[in-house]
């Protein structure tokens, strides 16, 4: 198969023709609890996140945020201490409530995490194992995939030349790029960001975030972060966290111009 016909094929990008509303979210999550023990970790969550948009859970540390993300992905299920109940959508699939495996589920959610761990090989072959486990193995559809996944982050011109190369000589943020890049090699619906610029200098923490508002047009960017400049930068929606549970949630300009709680107020005077 030549180059010329590959963008013929059915690569399962998400859907761009439109950009969704709040009425029809991608993920739902109903009466949402996870305890360890005794310790109420997460408080009684309900919780609808729109496709295509930026949504910030935004909190101070241990606010819960990060077990959020967990349990989004079933990340979860690596810790047997915890109990997790009630439900998450996504789309129509109860992810807690399935029969569907649990990478499948995974493969719905590229995770970036604070800081980037890639895979200690090549440049190459960090987004050729994403392209793999979406059943691709003839070699030019793999290498136009590693091409197009590596230009969606930002990251091919600065790396064409040097494929073969660890992926470990890149700098820091551009691992994370990678990092990126290879999770959207399995054609997920949404990415989910665990302060992804944490470890970052700000130059790079700036094309992450840049990376982040050309990317939400195909995909729905679910950030923690307790950064509040950060939230205001990218945020189409903000959820607000203090001690497990949601206190407020909605557009920025409304959250943070008129918070109606006295934790968001003290949040933000702390933030500033």
């Amino acid at each position: 198969m030549s180059v010329e016909n590959l963008d013929t094929i059915n690569w399962n990008m998400p859907e761009t023709d439109t950009i969704a509303s709040e009425s029809s979210p991608i993920v739902r999550i109903n009466e949402l609890n996870v305890h360890v023990k005794d310790h109420h970790i997460l408080k009684n969550i309900n919780l609808e996140i729109p496709k295509n948009q930026i949504t910030v859970l935004l909190g101070a540390s241990g606010c819960g945020k990060t077990t959020l993300l967990k349990c989004m992905n079933r990340l979860t299920d690596l810790y047997k201490e915890l109990k997790v109940t009630g439900n998450i959508f996504i789309e129509e699939d109860d992810i807690l409530n399935t029969s569907t495996n649990i990478p499948t589920i995974r493969q719905k959610m590229g995770l970036l995490s604070q800081r980037p761990y890639p895979l200690p090989v090549s440049i190459y072959k960090n987004v050729a194992y994403g392209i793999k486990l979406k059943g691709i193995r003839v070699k030019n559809l793999i290498d136009y995939s590693v091409e197009k996944n590596l230009k969606e982050v930002g990251l091919w011109d600065e790396v064409k030349n040097r494929l073969n190369s660890p992926a470990t000589s890149l700098s820091i943020g551009q691992q994370q790029r990678l990092c990126l890049a290879r999770g959207l090699a399995v054609k997920p619906r949404i990415i989910l960001a665990d302060e992804p610029t944490s470890a970052l200098d700000p130059i790079s923490s700036k094309i992450i975030e840049n990376q982040f508002k050309v990317l939400k047009k195909h995909y729905t960017i679910i950030l923690v972060t307790h950064v509040l400049r950060q939230a205001v930068r990218l945020a189409d929606n903000v959820v607000f966290m203090h001690d497990g549970r949601i206190i407020e949630q909605g557009k920025p300009d409304e959250l943070f111009k008129n918070p109606q709680t006295e934790e968001l107020k003290n949040y933000l005077v702390e933030g500033n």
